[in-house]
């Protein structure tokens, strides 16, 4: 069994971040398959080119910016789809932070009732990296319905759409009926990147979030192992710019990263992008320290 490196206490007791795999891809639709291999190959990825081997030592490199120093890390491996509500429930009812690795889109939704319930019902701000709305209503229970599936555990008002540019019109209006705003790759030049982030911050301020990042936001040019790539994306330096600066200054509460898909990946460019988005996240978010299971 894989486990990243930077796995660095022996129980979810001690720790403050919880990564897990859901190698599951059964409400996928996608023509590409292989999202199951997705936990496995990002984990392989920041192992062999997160650290160094010298003199018998293992280096790990160090973020651009933030810390790993302090930070309680577990990697608990890959748990079944039927295995992962009840360990986000307890996960974030500790105060611990759950990272899940999938797998399709559709775990998001487990994930956010398992949320929303250890938060008594309280809604969270949804920020979804994606190039698709997945807000499709006239079909239901698949990666591409998460928003309406989520929608009973989803504040709207301080929620958005980020890197979308592969909508449905009947997306587009269930998001204009929700009031969900939405931010394309053009927004985000036409704004600049640094006032797009402010806006981010400024809507969710005070707010718990959860950080949903399906890597075909990326642009398939840099990151082509994705289930469904969409051109005009987001270039990484930039999502994971985006990333940090959300991580520090808002109340992160979990995060996903989906639709890694390796048999696709030129060179492992995606599943490294994916590490890199995994390392650069811990080393910049802001911890409660968590109570003891």
């Amino acid at each position: 069994m894989i486990k990243l490196f930077h796995s660095n206490v022996q129980s979810i007791a001690q720790a403050d971040i919880v990564v897990l795999g859901i190698p599951d891809e059964s409400r996928s639709h996608a023509k590409r398959k292989g999202a199951s291999k997705g936990p496995d190959s990002l984990r392989r990825a920041s192992n062999y080119y997160e650290f160094f081997e010298r003199d018998g030592k293992r280096i790990p490199i160090c973020p651009m910016s933030g810390t790993l120093e302090n930070k309680k890390i577990i990697d608990v491996g890959n748990l079944s789809r039927d295995d992962l509500y009840k360990m986000v429930f307890d996960i974030v009812s500790t105060k611990k932070i759950p990272i899940t690795i999938g797998g399709d889109h559709s775990i998001t939704t487990i994930i956010l009732k398992a949320i929303n319930d250890s938060f008594e019902g309280e809604k969270v701000s949804l920020l979804y990296f994606d190039a698709h709305p997945d807000f499709v209503s006239s079909t239901r229970n698949y990666y591409g319905s998460v928003i309406t599936d989520s929608s009973s555990y989803i504040n709207f008002n301080k929620s958005m759409l980020i890197g979308t540019r592969a909508a449905e019109m009947e997306e587009l209006d269930n998001a204009t009926g929700k009031k969900l705003e939405i931010m394309t790759p053009i927004d985000i030049i036409e704004s600049g990147i640094n006032a797009t982030i402010k806006r981010i911050i400024a809507k969710c301020r005070a707010r718990k979030v959860y950080l949903s990042i399906d890597l075909d936001c990326m642009d398939p040019g840099v990151a082509p192992g994705v289930s469904v790539p969409a051109p005009g994306g987001l270039f990484p330096l930039d999502m994971i710019y985006m990333i940090k600066k959300i991580s520090e200054n808002l109340h992160i509460v979990g995060m996903d990263i989906v639709e890694l898909c390796p048999d696709y990946d030129l060179n492992q460019n995606t599943a490294n992008h994916a590490a890199r988005i995994l390392m650069e996240t811990i080393a910049s978010l802001r911890l409660k320290r968590a109570r003891h299971i």
